[in-house]
């Protein structure tokens, strides 16, 4: 009845309701925190180089399972990243696209190397599977043949394979 006497009522109350959803929804949401300037010393210091264009870096240290200690870094110009063609990297991660291949290098990280045991895993399949997971993690580079019948990953890709675990769990 209201709108008969003000036609723009109904309009109005639709405004003002849209404006108090976008209110709440403001109050509800998490205040920005101020960034911690010990939080990005990476990028600080990426900052401080000064390469036009930005740079991309990562590393880390990593003590194994099995004792053996790795420290790993690598910085590269974004430019170079964005500018080359990114086909050729498919195989590379690809073959860490596969949960079999992903249990094999999560086995292989913590020790167990030898084809007898990686055929112990659970829902490796046959031998030629297990083989087949293996000669595509060999062909990418994250695996490599130690001695016959035992694998490991290379010392220079096992902080890189921990990175791109840490990126891909966020």
């Amino acid at each position: 009845m209201a709108s008969k006497r003000n036609p723009d009522l109904a309009a109005t109350l639709e405004e003002i309701q849209s404006r108090l959803a976008r209110l709440e929804a403001a109050a509800r949401a998490p205040a920005p925190v101020a960034a911690d300037p010990a939080k990005f010393w990476l990028v600080d210091r990426i900052a401080r180089v000064g390469t036009k264009g930005g740079e991309v870096a990562y590393g880390g240290t990593a003590t194994l399972p099995s004792g053996e200690q790795f420290a790993w870094q690598r910085q590269v110009a974004a430019k170079d990243l964005l500018r080359h063609e990114w086909g050729g990297l498919d195989r590379v991660l690809a073959a860490l696209g596969h949960p079999v291949r992903l249990r094999l290098l999560r086995a292989i990280v913590h020790g167990r190397r030898t084809k007898a045991d990686l055929e112990q895993l659970e829902g490796l399949g046959t031998t030629g599977q297990l083989y087949h997971h293996l000669k595509t993690l060999e062909a990418a580079g994250w695996v490599r043949v130690l001695e016959r019948g035992t694998y490991g990953v290379p010392g220079e890709r096992v902080i890189p394979l921990l990175a791109i675990l840490a990126a891909a769990a966020g």
